[in-house]
């Protein structure tokens, strides 16, 4: 009986979350990547007041507190158990404007304390090496037609994510009509689905039209599909276009084959170097924020720790006061 009880609850709980969901995805323009995350952690969370006799609707807040210390024994980081709360907080909050429950007991708990790490970051000569080797890849005269087409995609996908900063959600799902011959730019739909405008610069499209024309030499004599005329990066998968999983683990192959450790590397990371070697060479913050399409500039002055070394030896070498 017990167990019944509990599975009705957790229900109720689902039920209120998908409603929740809903609110994010119509109002808020959420993406299913971030639909997916809110899901997971607020099934957890709804399994856990089942158990204790509560649901999303009667929960209270040290039932809460009870889930975070939960989360804490099970050796779950600090940022971890905060993204969590937020989650939670976001759904309670949401609750009470609907009038769901007459309360808010998420809205007097505090999340841990954490510093922000700063983000990995590879030197300019690392992501020279790597390109250096992907092009060595497609360049190689032993290779097989399909062996130089899948180095060709690696160092197209690279090359773009480098030159242009995108989300390697962003990147995977480009249409075909991203690839323009005469194209200086992507329209990017990135979060909230709003829309941005990125430079692509010469070896980036150089790097594109070797990949689309072994490609379409590739393609000659077998019949067309809609994946290949709908994605920039097609393959067979669900989505029709490849997985961002799919290209982290090439990312960390590639990184390994050169020496560096594949722990390292990941799409994000280029992200990272895009924005600080801009920053580094003197980009304006404003301009990198709008590039890689945060809403809040907050978010971008996590690279600012390239700035202050930059203007730390300008107000050095420069200020007529540095040497007294």
């Amino acid at each position: 009986m017990t167990a019944r009880h509990d599975a009705r609850r957790e229900g109720r709980s689902l039920a209120l979350v998908e409603l929740f969901l809903d609110m994010l995805s119509s109002e808020r323009g959420a993406t299913r990547n971030t639909l997916d995350a809110y899901r997971r952690d607020l099934e957890n969370y709804s399994g856990f007041l089942a158990g204790c006799g509560s649901d999303a609707r009667t929960a209270t807040t040290e039932e809460i507190r009870a889930y975070l210390a939960e989360l804490n024994r099970r050796g779950l980081s600090a940022a971890s158990v905060a993204r969590r709360l937020s989650a939670i907080r976001q759904l309670h909050r949401f609750l009470y404007s609907e009038t769901k429950r007459g309360d808010d007991p998420a809205a007097v708990l505090e999340g841990p304390r954490r510093g922000r790490p700063l983000p990995k970051v590879f030197t300019i000569n690392d992501v020279s090496r790597l390109i250096a080797a992907a092009q060595s890849a497609v360049d190689a005269k032993a290779a097989s037609a399909a062996e130089r087409l899948r180095a060709a995609r690696l160092a197209c996908l690279l090359e773009v994510l480098y030159a242009t900063g995108l989300r390697v959600s962003e990147l995977v799902a480009l249409p075909a009509g991203a690839a323009r011959a005469d194209a200086e730019t992507l329209i990017i739909r990135g979060k909230g689905n709003k829309e941005r405008l990125v430079p692509l610069g010469e070896a980036a499209r150089r790097s594109m039209r070797v990949y689309l024309d072994l490609r379409a030499a590739a393609a000659k004599g077998k019949k067309g599909s809609s994946a290949e005329t709908r994605w920039l990066f097609p393959s067979f998968g669900e989505s029709g276009h490849v997985t961002r999983q799919h290209v982290g683990r090439e990312l960390k192959a590639l990184a390994a084959s050169i020496g560096i450790d594949p722990a390292k590397m990941s799409p994000h990371v280029l992200r990272h170097a895009f924005a600080s070697h801009l920053l580094q060479n003197g980009a304006d913050l404003r301009v990198v924020q709008q590039l890689l399409g945060h809403a809040d500039v907050s978010t971008t002055q996590i690279y600012t720790h390239v700035l202050d070394e930059r203007l730390k030896s300008l107000v050095r070498d420069l200020h007529p006061l540095a040497d007294e």
